[in-house]
């Protein structure tokens, strides 16, 4: 796949070598054919296309016929046109692993913004995920926060999760390297929830709860940041299915060396298969609420769009964020054509809800390492 940014006319050629004999390959783009024989190396040309509107093109390679053991070793979809100011769009590089990234496809973000002025220790949100939008890879992260994240995945076709982790204050994406006074530790866990360590994206502790939510249904996600005024913060997250209709706890955390409320309240949307950047995902964001430590509930309703290397550098450009009808909304990979400007400032409008009807005491875990 590539992106052009207006109407054009390309043509298309392969770099490729045919370590042996002659073979027969077949390009597919735009609804036209090509046939191509191929011997030796070169660049072979495939044919040319006409794309009518802006937009991702996609090529399909087949090997039709071969004398040696493979088709052939394609290395580069070389793409040329005479249309003027035409800006191609592609992953351009592997530095930082960028090919990687670029198939898992672009992540984005959606930053609420809290009340000024106010100390918030409590954050609420809920998410709803269209039916069809949950590939295997997703992650639809609802109450993240400037320490971790909290949100559902797809893991496999017959395993989902709620998954809620914390950064180590110690940077490394190896938990093994991480010091004694700067592990997270686990204060408690839910009935059903795994808890241990991560790594890789940095490192810290982790919790997960197979649980299998079901598209087109609404999950409901409210955590919890608070200083127990000897160095340490804890971290605590609870999950509402409709299915059960009641909170669960998923874990409770205690962090070092961090004495601080909720901060960076966010939503992230994301692909962590690299094989599945083709589907499309997509998530509704509904409802935000925070609560401060006087006890006083805050409607979240202002959030800013924003995305990750990937989609900054332009590589991947099918990503979509805003608002639909009264909730936020993300969407990502699937290489289609629509985009939204990253750093753009969303509002939804007031759903005439009231605030969360909660009875925060009597949440299990609600006073873990806080007594």
């Amino acid at each position: 796949y590539f992106r052009v940014d207006k109407p054009a006319e390309l043509e298309l050629s392969l770099k490729a070598t045919v370590p042996q004999g002659e073979s027969k390959v077949r390009a597919t783009a735009e609804g036209k054919t090509f046939n191509v024989d191929l011997k030796g190396s070169g660049d072979f040309k495939l044919g040319t296309i006409k794309v009518k509107d802006a937009g991702y093109v996609r090529v399909d390679l087949q090997g039709v016929k071969k004398e040696g053991p493979v088709f052939a070793e394609a290395s580069e979809l070389l793409v040329s046109s005479e249309t003027r100011d035409l800006t191609v769009a592609f992953v351009k590089d592997n530095e930082g692993n960028r090919f990687y990234w670029g198939r898992r496809g672009p992540s984005v973000h959606l930053s609420y913004k809290l009340p000024e002025k106010k100390t918030v220790e409590w954050f609420y949100n809920e998410v709803t995920v269209p039916e069809g939008k949950d590939p295997i890879g997703s992650y639809f992260m609802s109450n993240g926060f400037g320490e971790g994240y909290f949100g559902m995945q797809v893991n496999s076709p017959t395993e989902r999760r709620i998954l809620f982790s914390v950064w180590s204050p110690f940077t490394t994406d190896n938990p093994r390297e991480i010091p004694e006074d700067h592990k997270i530790g686990l204060l408690a866990k839910g009935e059903g929830v795994h808890g241990g360590e991560f790594g890789g994206e940095g490192s810290g502790g982790q919790s997960y709860l197979r649980y299998s939510w079901k598209a087109g249904n609404t999950y409901r996600f409210l955590n919890r940041a608070k200083p127990d005024g000897k160095g340490y913060t804890v971290y605590t997250a609870w999950f509402f299915a409709p299915e059960t209709n009641k909170w669960q706890l998923i874990a409770s955390f205690k962090r070092p060396k961090t004495d601080k409320h909720l901060t960076g309240t966010h939503s992230f949307l994301e692909n962590f298969a690299d094989r599945n950047g083709w589907q499309i995902r997509e998530a509704h964001y509904g409802n935000q609420w925070a609560r401060d430590i006087d006890g006083k509930w805050h409607a979240l309703t202002e959030a800013r769009f924003t995305g990750d290397d990937i989609a900054r550098r332009g590589y991947r450009l099918d990503y979509a964020g805003g608002v639909t009808g009264k909730e936020f909304f993300m969407r990502n990979c699937g290489f289609f054509a629509d985009t939204v400007k990253l750093d753009s400032h969303f509002a939804r409008p007031s759903n005439g809800k009231a605030e969360p009807k909660i009875d925060l005491e009597k949440l299990e875990a609600v006073k873990t390492g806080l007594e």
